[in-house]
């Protein structure tokens, strides 16, 4: 039974657009983000005015959206595609996480250039789980994943190696 409770799945995929300044061009890449993923994504608001850029607290400035399940790892493999199957080594952390930026989202496969979309390039995010990460997020008797139960960077590695067949370079 212990090997069952080590087995790590792809939890969620989330891709980001921060476009730094609200009207259109958050539209746009909402726009974008919805034709890749097939999900509606949401707007994110900034946090603090910044004068320089003439971005207001609490006005939108990027989108985002949340994959989960099969759909997340048919978009995960699309998109290691579109960064030629190779992922560094450094964009993994500690806690079964990892990044990448995708310059163009056109070289993501199935996508194909929209001139009212224009190109552009967003952040990918990976979160990998293990049976019993749900006692991090339940409302009663929230607990600590245990340090032995934790996904290191190298459980990580190996299993997107094995999953999804790429390169860490």
């Amino acid at each position: 039974m212990a090997g069952d409770m080590r087995k790590i799945t792809l939890e969620k995929v989330v891709l980001n657009m921060g476009v730094g300044q609200s009207g259109n061009a958050v539209e746009v890449a909402k726009r974008a983000l919805g034709e890749i993923s097939g999900k509606k994504p949401c707007g994110r608001d900034a946090h603090e005015t910044q004068r320089d850029f003439g971005v207001r607290k609490g006005e939108p400035i990027g989108a985002a959206v949340t994959i989960r399940g099969e759909d997340a790892g048919a978009l995960a493999r699309r998109l290691f595609e579109a960064k030629g199957g190779q992922v560094k080594g450094r964009s993994f952390d500690d806690f079964g996480n990892f990044s990448f930026g995708i310059g163009e989202h056109i070289d993501i496969p199935g996508i194909k250039y929209d001139p009212g979309i224009g190109i552009l390039g967003l952040d990918v995010c990976m979160t990998l789980s293990r049976p019993g990460y749900g006692i991090r997020k339940r409302s009663k008797h929230k607990a600590r994943v245990g340090r032995s139960h934790r996904i290191t960077a190298t459980e990580a590695k190996d299993f997107v190696v094995r999953e999804f067949g790429v390169e860490i370079v």
